[in-house]
């Protein structure tokens, strides 16, 4: 991985047994694809917990957010042991007490509820990635 400047790291729940996982890898997926290309990077969580050196120093040296599928908030806790403190948590299960409509079912492919509730995490992380940014760039 190569170190890029003014970028912010999205690392993601990679949790398959609750439907909220998949909706934590879609919404980065529209983040960073979609939203805020330019902006992010994205970390790979088995990666950054097996071991990777690139994977935590990124998470060392630039701003992260955690994005979690659930409250256990595996990303965080990853993050915090490897790597320190995440500029901001997003946890989609939180998310969805904002929207009590949507909810999440499939574990597989989203029917477009869910991608309704996939869009409102992606921007939620949008929202902390230009905060995160904007405090970075009055440094």
């Amino acid at each position: 991985m190569t170190l890029a400047t003014g970028k912010v790291g999205i690392i993601c729940c990679s949790g398959e047994d609750l439907p909220e996982g998949t909706i934590s890898r879609v919404a980065t997926r529209l983040v960073l694809e979609k939203l805020r290309p330019d902006e992010t990077v994205t970390l790979c969580l088995p990666l950054f917990l097996a071991g990777g050196e690139d994977e935590r120093a990124f998470a060392r040296v630039f701003p992260t957010i955690a994005v979690d599928g659930c409250s256990r908030k595996c990303a965080e806790a990853g993050t915090r042991r490897f790597s320190g403190k995440p500029m901001a948590t997003i946890v989609v299960s939180e998310v969805m007490e904002k929207y009590p409509k949507l909810k999440a079912k499939s574990r597989e492919k989203l029917n477009s509820e869910e991608m309704g509730l996939a869009m409102r995490v992606a921007e939620e992380i949008v929202k902390k990635v230009d905060e995160v940014l904007c405090k970075k760039n009055k440094k």
